[in-house]
């Protein structure tokens, strides 16, 4: 059995469990909750980065991040809905895929400004950065949006993206991109996997 290290609110962590739902890999993958703050965490030997996702193959071998973990599942199991195999239109989508986890990864950092930071340590000239990375990215995925397509890789990630800031409230982006709540929405009704990765309620 696979183990795969992660969290139930990671947007990472949930990309992946995505793509295990919808390739029928539920039962075949152990989830394992990794703190990515403990220094005793196994986490740390899976991927000495300490950093979720991380998944440990059935001979002890581990493989990280979210986006490597992804093209092997897809590689071992999957039929090409997910990364497609012709190089044109698997580029084209990987790159899709890139801008909504490069939105993700502004998002993260917003979040860990507050955190580990004091309020008067916090930069708001890093914090407007980041929020300009974000509305430029989803002003360029709300040109795209037809492109990202269930259950491709970009589709997925940038479902995780915006379900991330939903959960930590960066910003109201139902509100600043509404093109981008409608397809939430449908993409939601769609696919399966996303009510059944949801964290549990707090």
């Amino acid at each position: 059995m696979l183990t795969l290290y992660s969290s139930l609110t990671s947007p990472y962590g949930r990309k992946v469990r995505m793509v295990i739902d919808i390739l029928g890999l539920t039962d075949e993958v152990r989830v394992r909750h990794a703190n990515t703050l403990d220094a005793d965490d196994p986490l740390r030997k899976a991927n000495p980065l300490g950093k979720i996702p991380a998944l440990e193959l059935e001979g002890g071998a581990t493989l990280f991040d979210s986006r490597v973990i992804v093209e092997f599942l897809e590689a071992m199991h999957g039929t090409g809905a997910i990364i497609p195999g012709d190089p044109e239109r698997r580029f084209g989508e990987l790159t899709l895929a890139a801008l909504a986890e490069g939105i993700n990864d502004a998002l993260l950092l917003i979040t860990y400004e507050g955190r580990f930071r004091e309020p008067e340590q916090a930069s708001q000239v890093w914090l407007d950065h980041q929020y300009g990375k974000v509305r430029r990215g989803l002003t360029e995925v709300c040109r795209r949006l037809d492109e990202y397509r269930d259950p491709g890789v970009a589709a997925l990630t940038l479902a995780c993206a915006l379900g991330y800031a939903d959960w930590r409230k960066q910003l109201d982006w139902r509100a600043e991109f509404p093109p981008l709540a409608a397809w939430m929405e449908a993409f939601a009704r769609s696919q399966p996997a996303w009510e059944r990765t949801a964290a549990p309620a707090e």
